[in-house]
């Protein structure tokens, strides 16, 4: 808990050394959040606000919304004279070396984003700068999708300040990851901490303000920083909607539904951990694919419905829909795969989407060669084997041992799994060969001094 008892000499020390006043645009959740605990911090903070309300609330050392430990700091900072408000937004950018956009991007009825605050707020903004000589940061924290502040807000600011972004005033993005009932501790110790400019220079102001601030901190492009607030949502929401799920067709199995969770998650080496979410090839074995039909299968015998767990398979098929058509896009007949299991250092062929991808190819007339070096046909047995046959049975005509010629027969070069090492492939692949990377190969192992290389979601 933070004490609301802090003495002024020790804030005065903070402000001291970080020297920094913060103008705060919206005073809701994140704003309101933003501003008190920056106040806290030790820098000088100006809210501003349309709502008269909210507004004296903080003006007065009162929080404008409910959230704990909100009360003490908003007090605090009313207190020691490092949080004040006003709907002067001139005044505010004026006396201010950044600006802090937090208004709301609710969703339209249609499911789109109503940036009409996110716009008035900038043109405000914008106004204001224009009456201002020294350079001026803005910063976005509200929600927005890919693009949205190079497209919308930036040519808003230039517009009604009649300066250029980059030379006059900077913007940077700089998204929120706290949590209703926990926002005072997650912005005081976040996750990690976002900062996206369009150039690395653009954030020496940010960086002096989350100068102490704990945890790692990541440096990149605007887009990158205004995706990872949507993916982190999306991630969210995705588990919150499997542990329903689960718990539901638990309930329904007589299965213990707390234990089951006790044990799953103390298993931090794939269950909860960076394990299955680097983007790469559809997902395929004798594991995966069986075990969601099967639970598919009992679910709707109980007559649950469970749409997230139905739509893991489709899913999967888009994808794999997907790496044909990335193959296909080029035109070009000569294909070799490097790769069939479905992952290295592995045999197995069954529900192995490498195993799909050729069948598409064939069907679509394509010359197709295939070289795995864990693949060889004379080993493959039983369910193995069995599958292999029933979906391709002239795989034995495909498969090669001899890596060269696989690679020099092709105008494509489709990477289906890690077992092809980066040196090896050097020695073969030829100008003007296409390699397309299905499986995600890190930076350092991906071929190089190629003239044409594509990643199916990268």
């Amino acid at each position: 808990m933070i004490s609301s008892s802090t003495s002024r000499a020790h804030i005065r020390n903070r402000k001291a050394r970080a020297g920094l006043s913060v103008s705060i645009f919206g005073l809701g959740y994140v704003g309101s959040v933003s501003a008190a605990c920056l106040a806290h911090a030790g820098h000088h903070v100006i809210g501003v606000d349309i709502n008269a309300a909210k507004i004296e609330m903080m003006a007065s050392g009162c929080s404008p919304i409910v959230e704990p430990q909100m009360n003490e700091l908003v007090a605090e900072g009313h207190r020691t004279s490092q949080l004040c408000a006003t709907s002067d937004a001139v005044a505010a950018v004026r006396d201010s070396d950044i600006s802090f956009v937090c208004v709301g991007t609710p969703s339209l009825p249609n499911g789109k984003l109503d940036l009409s605050h996110m716009k008035r707020v900038a043109r405000e903004i914008g106004t204001a700068l224009k009456k201002k000589k020294p350079h001026h940061v803005v910063v976005l924290r509200s929600t927005v999708l890919p693009g949205t502040t190079e497209s919308l807000v930036i040519p808003v600011l230039q517009e009604a300040s009649g300066r250029r972004a980059g030379a006059d005033f900077t913007v940077c993005y700089n998204p929120e990851f706290m949590r209703e009932g926990s926002a005072v501790a997650d912005f005081l110790a976040p996750p990690y901490t976002i900062l996206g400019a369009q150039r690395p220079k653009d954030l020496s102001l940010l960086r002096r303000l989350y100068d102490h601030t704990p945890g790692p901190r990541f440096e990149t492009s605007i887009t990158v920083s205004e995706m990872t607030k949507y993916v982190s949502n999306a991630f969210h929401a995705t588990k919150a909607a499997f542990a329903n799920e689960m718990g539901t067709l638990c309930k329904h199995l007589a299965v213990d539904t707390e234990a089951l969770t006790g044990i799953f998650l103390a298993d931090t080496k794939l269950n909860i951990s960076p394990a299955y979410l680097s983007p790469g090839f559809a997902f395929g074995g004798s594991c995966l694919p069986k075990d969601l039909r099967a639970l598919g299968h009992r679910a709707r015998s109980l007559d649950l419905k469970l749409p997230l767990l139905d739509a893991l398979i489709p899913s999967n098929a888009e994808h794999l829909d997907r790496a044909v058509d990335a193959v296909l896009h080029f035109h070009k007949k000569k294909i070799s795969l490097l790769g069939l299991s479905f992952k290295a250092d592995t045999d197995d062929l069954r529900e192995s989407p490498q195993v799909q991808l050729v069948k598409r190819l064939l069907g679509e007339g394509c010359q197709v060669l295939i070289w795995d070096r864990d693949v060889l046909l004379g080993r493959l047995a039983g369910a193995n084997r069995r599958y292999i046959e029933e979906v391709i049975p002239h795989i034995g005509s495909l498969l090669s041992a001899d890596l060269n010629s696989v690679v020099r027969h092709a105008e494509v070069v489709v990477l289906g799994n890690k077992s092809v090492q980066k040196a090896q492939l050097a020695q073969y692949l030829r100008p003007r060969q296409i390699v397309v990377d299905l499986v995600n190969l890190d930076r350092a192992s991906r071929p190089d001094e190629l003239a044409s290389y594509h990643g199916i979601c990268w």
